[in-house]
């Protein structure tokens, strides 16, 4: 599933493309998508996109008068392409834009294409999101205040995006390993020192994914068509058994949550 540093490629690929575009139609191939597309969302032509800006994992398109709310669900990918371009079997959304059209491909359907005219962040997807990683609202001291009497595991709770919005199942991995700290460590044990290095561990990790385009394990591509190769770079994630790039430790790897966790026993603790 596409995560934070996927949909910021994906957002900063789009956005001047599409920013100052008026909007000339829709075009709705499939509307059976996570929740089903309405069809009024063909009043939106007239309409110009002010800005692309991205809340967690979703790509709020600011419009006059209200928002498109897009998820890339597991597969989708959106893509700027020139107005008549075919679109394939996948092709199930487009806002079109006069010369040029925005695409939404999402060959498992577990996207999302929405409108609000209410303010974004009071919308039910939104509004209970937590702080972005990538913002100064993430600190030593916010951390390590969110997890205090958090018994939960530290990977699980920086997956919920009740506290800390975009942090998917490789990311969390990635950035326990650079911090030094075990997946299973109870979020409330961490120290003000180590919740100091797991914030400068979550930021580097994601700007690193962000400038190499992100990971494309199976249908990532970003807006020109082309993979992200973060993957290329991962230290723990799905590497069981392979060598620790630090130590060489044997990766090992444990099932949190229904998902699986991977970790350096000898620089994790």
């Amino acid at each position: 599933m596409p995560e934070l540093p996927e949909v910021e490629v994906t957002r900063r690929g789009i956005a001047p493309l599409v920013a100052g575009r008026r909007i000339t139609g829709i075009a709705l191939r499939e509307p059976r998508l996570r929740w089903r597309v309405s069809a009024t969302l063909r009043s939106l032509a007239g309409r110009t996109v002010r800005a692309v800006r991205r809340r967690a994992k979703y790509l709020l398109i600011e419009c006059d008068g209200g928002h498109l709310i897009v998820h890339l669900g597991m597969s989708g990918s959106l893509r700027v392409l020139a107005r008549g371009t075919p679109p394939g079997k996948h092709d199930h959304f487009d806002l079109l834009l006069g010369d040029r059209l925005l695409r939404l491909r999402d060959p498992r359907r577990f996207g999302a294409v929405l409108w609000t005219a209410e303010p974004v962040e009071a919308h039910r997807l939104i509004r209970h999101l937590g702080i972005e990683p990538l913002t100064r609202a993430l600190d030593a001291a916010r951390l390590h205040a969110l997890t205090r009497a958090r018994r939960t595991a530290i990977k699980q709770f920086l997956m919920d995006a009740r506290h800390i919005v975009g942090i998917g199942n490789i990311y969390a991995n990635e950035a326990l390993f650079r911090a030094g700290i075990h997946p299973r460590t109870r979020a409330g044990r961490l120290s003000l020192a180590r919740c100091e290095r797991l914030a400068a561990a979550i930021q580097d990790t994601l700007r690193e994914a962000i400038r190499a385009g992100g990971s494309s394990l199976r249908d990532f591509v970003g807006s020109d068509g082309k993979p992200g190769y973060f993957q290329q770079r991962y230290r723990v994630y799905d590497r069981a058994g392979e060598a620790c790039r630090r130590c060489g430790t044997p990766i090992r790897r444990i099932v949190q949550g229904q998902r699986a966790s991977f970790y350096c026993p000898a620089c994790q603790r």
